[in-house]
Formats: structure tokens, C-alpha cells, sequence
């Protein structure tokens, strides 16, 4: 897949402003080379670039490109929001809230593997509770979740053992509240290679969490991530 750079961001970021982050919108190569001070040819071939990079998706046709952003391309601009909020927002927090549910019980097994565990206790300062919390985020969290992309996390490495790669991830510092109860330090831990979507996130703590907060499935809690 391609990457964006900054010619193609400007023009993502155009066809945003159009009415593209919404739905499809009508794009006229020739408006849009005006808006990016670029000719007609330019601006097509940025489009063709954003299309292969899986930012944006397209029709043409006689008059034009009917053109929208794709889920990915919605997360590459809430990265940039994100990049400037903390430059002019001093002292802004990502705040994540959600409601507890089950998980496929995964989490205990890799938490509880010596490759990762050696790495916590390293770098996170404290071997986890074997087992996540994970948590179902509401829609405004699920829009505010591209802004991890903007915090420096903790990062644990790959490793191998007899033959078989386990995968790198990034830990989030954060602390946690529900049912009146706070609860710290906790991490948000999203593997590079993770089978959740973009609706849920999973938590790791040196405690079980449920307990510590008196949680069941389905009660809410917020999720406050910290910038290092």
C-alpha cells in the first residue's frame, strides 16, 4: 500500500473540506488543482496515489470523480487533528469511555507468555494480571481513538521462541475509572498485528481489574491516556 505524504495529505485534506469525510462528493480535478495551486494533471495523479494508498475511494466518470474517504483515510486526518491539538491545546486529554465486555480469553495466554512478560515488568514496571479488560468504546470514542497515533507509547518488542514470531505492540499509559472507583497504572495494549476492530480496545493492569472496580459486563468506565 502506498504511503501519503504531504502533496497527498493536502489533497485528502481538500476533498474533506468538500463534503468527502461524509460521503461521495463530486471532485473536478481541475477546481481541485486550483485549490492545491497545482495543474489538473497533478491533482488527478494525487487522487490516483490517495486511491492506491486505501485513503480514498473513487468513480470517474464524463464530468468528473466521485470521491470519499475510506475509514483509513478518516484515521490518517484525526492523526493530523491530533498532531496540532497537542501543538495549540496545552494540557488537552484523550479521554476513551466505553461499556466492559467479554473477550475470547486470549489475552490470558499471551499476557502470561515469558517473552512478553519479561518485557512488562522492564518496561511497564509490574508483570500483569494474566488477562485483559476489554472494553467497547461508545462513538465518540471510536472517532477520538485515531489520536493514540499522536502519544508516545511504551513499546514491546517481537520475539521468537522454537521457531514461532510473536508480535510487537505499543502500551499506552493510563488510568481508569468506574463505579467510583480509580484505578492506576493501568495500560491500553494494542498489538501491531490486533483481530480487534476499532471499537474496542484491551487493558492490562498488575491487578484484575473487574475485582479492583467492582465491574461486570456492560458497566461503563473511562479510560484517561496519558502523554509521556
Amino acid at each position: 500500500m502506498a504511503a501519503v505524504d504531504a502533496d497527498g495529505l493536502a489533497a485528502l485534506k481538500t476533498v474533506a473540506l468538500e463534503g468527502g469525510l461524509a460521503g461521495d462528493v463530486k471532485v473536478s480535478c481541475a477546481s481541485l488543482g486550483e485549490r492545491l495551486d497545482a495543474s489538473s494533471q497533478t491533482a488527478s495523479r494525487r487522487l490516483q496515489r490517495l486511491e492506491e494508498a486505501g485513503v480514498i475511494e473513487r468513480e470517474v466518470v464524463n464530468d468528473g470523480q466521485w470521491v470519499a474517504l475510506t475509514d483509513a483515510g478518516k484515521a490518517r486526518l484525526r492523526g493530523e487533528y491530533a498532531d496540532y491539538r497537542r501543538l495549540f491545546d496545552e494540557g488537552a486529554e484523550l479521554t476513551l469511555t466505553g461499556a466492559v465486555t467479554g473477550g475470547m480469553g486470549e489475552g490470558r495466554h499471551y499476557i502470561s507468555l515469558p517473552g512478553y512478560k519479561r518485557q512488562f515488568i522492564d518496561r511497564l514496571g509490574y508483570e500483569p494480571y494474566p488477562g485483559t479488560l476489554n472494553v467497547e468504546l461508545d462513538e465518540r470514542s471510536v472517532r477520538v481513538r485515531a489520536e493514540l497515533a499522536a502519544v508516545e507509547p511504551l513499546s514491546i518488542d517481537a520475539w521468537e521462541d522454537e521457531g514461532r514470531t510473536y508480535g510487537s505492540a505499543s502500551c499506552y499509559v493510563a488510568t481508569v475509572e468506574g463505579n467510583h472507583r480509580t484505578f492506576d497504572p493501568v495500560h491500553v495494549i494494542v498489538p501491531d498485528r490486533t483481530h480487534h476492530d476499532e471499537d474496542q480496545i484491551e487493558l492490562i493492569a498488575p491487578e484484575m481489574l473487574r475485582d479492583e472496580l467492582g465491574l461486570g459486563d456492560g458497566d461503563e468506565l473511562t479510560v484517561r491516556i496519558e502523554d509521556r
